[in-house]
């Protein structure tokens, strides 16, 4: 829902996948954003609509992206595509981080844009710690990229996971992800992502920025 730059990116991106696809949009220009050969529905409703979900095909829904410019739009259309149609994957854009908190906390995952570019800026300025990546419609369990001591360059997956008692999800190496073995060893320049339970992020965030030791580890 919502055929704005990042709705048409998302459509786009999604049809190259392999999947069916639909658009819905009020504004019937909006649709103009599509490549000339998009395949997929277009839909000229409020995105919330229920005769024009049905018409876009939401029974038959895998998935559901709220991306509109508008935050309310947002929230009540994946709240239709949950609690009517029973779509399982459900995300909402949402402008207001405040807003986003909360509708985490009902189920609802999702994006809350302008603070997640800002983060995106500052990351990209000067080290920052812990940061982070997504979190678990409950909150309890976050992906948190982590500057890491220049002491762990060399040692292995597995002990970075002892030590921090975290989950190495991946790592980023010359701007390309990578699923480590848990012998494989750090590299220069390598971010580190983890898995970590929520409360635990300043914990983790302080051993890995330790050089390795007994000291750096928890008891």
């Amino acid at each position: 829902m919502g055929c704005g730059r990042v709705g048409a990116s998302l459509a786009e991106q999604l049809e190259d996948s392999g999947h069916s696809v639909a658009v819905v949009d009020q504004n019937p220009d909006a649709f103009r954003r599509l490549p000339a050969d998009f395949g997929g529905r277009r839909v000229t409703a409020l995105g919330f609509d229920r005769d024009a979900l049905t018409q876009a095909g939401i029974e038959e829904a895998h998935a559901f992206a709220a991306v509109s410019n508008g935050d309310n739009s947002n929230i009540i259309a994946a709240r239709v595509a949950r609690e009517v149609f029973g779509v399982g994957n459900v995300v909402a854009r949402i402008y207001d981080p405040r807003r986003a908190e909360v509708y985490s906390r009902l189920g609802i995952p999702t994006v809350a844009t302008v603070r997640w570019t800002a983060d995106q800026v500052l990351r990209r300025m000067m080290p920052m710690g812990a940061f982070s990546e997504y979190q678990d419609p409950s909150s309890a369990v976050s992906l948190v990229r982590c500057d890491v001591n220049p002491g762990w360059v060399g040692e292995e997956i597995e002990r970075i996971e002892s030590a921090a008692r975290a989950r190495v999800a991946y790592l980023t190496r010359h701007g390309k992800g990578r699923v480590p073995e848990r012998r494989a060893v750090v590299q220069e320049n390598d971010t580190v992502h983890l898995m970590v339970p929520t409360d635990r992020i300043g914990a983790v965030q302080r051993i890995l920025e330790r050089a390795p030791g007994p000291e750096a580890e928890e008891d």
